[in-house]
C-alpha cells in the first residue's frame, strides 16, 4: 500500500571508490540506492529553532527567520548555508512519533518499531546492510561516527551487523593496530591455531566450527588491520579548507569522513551531534548547535553532489523527536514529538520540496500531512530496492516484517506535485 565522479584532489580513493563514482555518475535516476547517511541530532533538535521558524509568533522565542532556495520557505538564523542547498533536498516538517522518551524514541527512530521485551530490532542501517549483497570492502560496512549511548545495532540479526563505533575521525581508529611486534603476533595466531584445530577436530563434545563466526571475525579483523581503505577514516589526510568547510569540528570531520567513507563503498554510516536537549536557555543552546550542524550538513550535500554520489546516498538528519511550542519557566523547550521536523535528500528523494505543515500559534497538536516514524523508514528502505514487507524468521522462530510502514509518496522524486 502506498501513501499519498570524484574530484583529482582525493587521491587516496582506491580504485573501487573510482569504480563506484564512475558507476553512480551513469546510473540513470530511479535506480536504487546504494548508501546511507544519517545525521542524527541527539537529544532532540527543536523544529522551532532550526529548520520549522516561526518568527514574530508568540511561540517562535526569538529566533529569526532566513529564506532558503526554496520559495517561500524559511529556515532559523544560523541555517544559511544549509539554505542555499535546499534545492537538493527535502524538508518534512510532520513528523509523528508515538514516543516521547529518550531511550524509547532513539530506537523507533532508529529501528522503525517500538521497543519490545521479547526481541531486538535492528536499525536502519543494519537492515540495508543485511538486505543488500556485501560491499567489496577489508573495513566495516556499516559505521557510527561519535556515538551516544544508543548506538545502531545489529538486533535479531546478530552483533556482526552492529555499527563500527569510532571517535572524532581526527584521532586514531579503535583496535586496528597490534599491541605487539609482527613477529609475537605471529606466534600469537599460530598458538590460536593449535587451539582453533583441537576446537575443529572434536576434543570439545557437540561443538560444530561452523557454528560459530569466530574464524571469519579474526580473518576480518586482519585484513581490516592492513587494509589501504583505512584511510577513508583519516580526515587529516584532506586538506585544511576541506576540513573548515565542514566547520573543522568533531561532527563537521565525522561529517567529511562520512563522505569519503561513502566513497570508498561503505554502504551506511551515522554521524552524531549530541547537545540538542534544551530544557532550558533554548535558544541558547539550540543556537549553538545550529552552528555547527550548518556547515557540516550543507558541506556534506554539496561534496555528494560534486562527487556525483548525491543520487545513489540517502541522507537523513534528525533527531528523536522535536521540542514544544511552549516555552518552559527555565526559558526551554520540553520534548514534543508530534509534529518535528527532519531533512532528507538524495537516493530518489524528492528535491526542493516541503512536506507537512504545524500550526504557527502551537495550538493545534496534528500537523499536516504527518508522516509516521514507521512510514519514513518504509520509504528509505524502498528506495534501497528493499522489499520493507518481508517477513524473516527471528532466532526465536518468530516472524517479523522489516517494516510495518507504508511509503509515502509525497517525499519521492517519482511523484510530481
Amino acid at each position: 500500500m502506498i501513501r499519498g565522479a570524484c574530484t583529482a584532489g582525493a587521491s587516496w580513493l582506491t580504485p573501487l571508490a573510482d569504480i563506484l563514482a564512475v558507476e553512480a555518475e551513469k546510473a540513470p535516476k530511479g535506480k536504487p540506492a546504494k548508501s546511507l547517511i544519517l545525521l542524527w541530532l541527539g537529544g532532540a533538535a527543536s523544529q522551532l529553532d532550526t529548520f520549522d521558524p516561526h518568527p514574530t509568533t508568540k511561540i517562535g522565542g526569538g529566533v529569526k527567520g532566513i529564506d532558503t532556495a526554496i520559495k517561500g520557505v524559511q529556515f532559523a538564523a544560523g541555517l544559511e548555508q544549509t539554505a542555499s542547498v535546499m534545492g537538493d533536498a527535502t524538508l518534512i516538517r510532520s513528523m509523528v512519533s508515538k514516543e516521547g522518551d529518550h531511550e524509547r524514541a532513539f530506537y523507533y527512530l532508529k529501528t522503525g518499531h517500538r521497543t519490545d521485551p521479547t526481541l531486538i530490532h535492528p536499525s536502519v542501517g543494519a537492515v540495508i546492510c543485511h538486505e543488500l549483497p556485501e560491499a567489496r570492502l577489508e573495513i566495516p560496512t556499516h559505521v557510527s561516527i561519535l556515538p551516544n549511548q544508543w548506538p545502531a545495532r545489529g538486533g535479531y540479526f546478530g552483533a556482526q551487523f552492529d555499527a563500527f563505533q569510532m571517535l572524532d575521525p581526527i584521532g586514531s581508529i579503535p583496535d586496528v593496530k597490534a599491541r605487539v611486534s609482527d613477529e609475537r603476533m605471529q606466534k600469537r595466531m599460530e598458538s590460536l591455531g593449535v587451539v582453533e584445530k583441537a576446537f575443529a577436530t572434536g576434543r570439545l563434545p557437540n561443538f560444530d566450527p561452523q557454528k560459530t563466526l569466530h574464524q571469519l571475525s579474526i580473518e576480518r579483523a586482519r585484513k581490516m588491520m592492513t587494509s589501504e581503505q583505512l584511510k577513508a577514516f583519516d580526515v587529516s589526510q584532506a586538506t585544511a579548507a576541506q576540513r573548515n568547510a565542514y566547520g573543522d569540528t568533531p561532527f563537521g570531520r565525522g561529517c567529511l569522513a562520512a563522505v569519503r567513507l561513502i566513497q570508498t563503498g561503505v554502504r551506511c554510516v551515522e554521524v552524531t551531534l549530541n547537545g540538542w536537549d534544551t530544557h532550558a536557555n533554548n535558544l541558547e543552546g539550540q543556537a549553538s548547535q545550529v552552528r555547527i550542524l550548518d556547515a557540516a550538513l550543507a558541506s556534506l550535500i554539496r561534496d555528494l553532489k560534486r562527487y556525483h554520489l548525491l543520487e545513489s546516498t540517502v541522507v537523513v538528519c534528525g533527531g528523536e523527536f522535536g521540542r514544544t511550542p511552549k516555552i518552559n519557566k527555565l526559558g526551554g523547550r520540553d520534548h514534543w514529538p508530534t509534529g518535528f521536523s527532519m531533512l532528507v535528500a538524495g537516493g530518489g528523494f524528492a528535491k526542493g520540496r516541503v512536506v507537512g505543515a504545524t500550526d504557527p500559534e502551537g495550538v493545534k497538536k496534528d500537523p499536516q500531512s504527518p508522516v509516521l516514524v514507521e512510514d519514513l523508514h518504509a520509504t528509505i528502505l524502498d528506495l534501497f530496492g528493499i522489499d520493507f514487507s518481508k517477513e524473516l524468521i527471528t532466532p526465536v522462530g518468530r516472524p517479523m516484517a522489516l517494516s510495518k510502514g507504508e511509503v509515502v509518496e509525497e517525499l519521492l522524486a517519482r511523484r510530481s506535485v
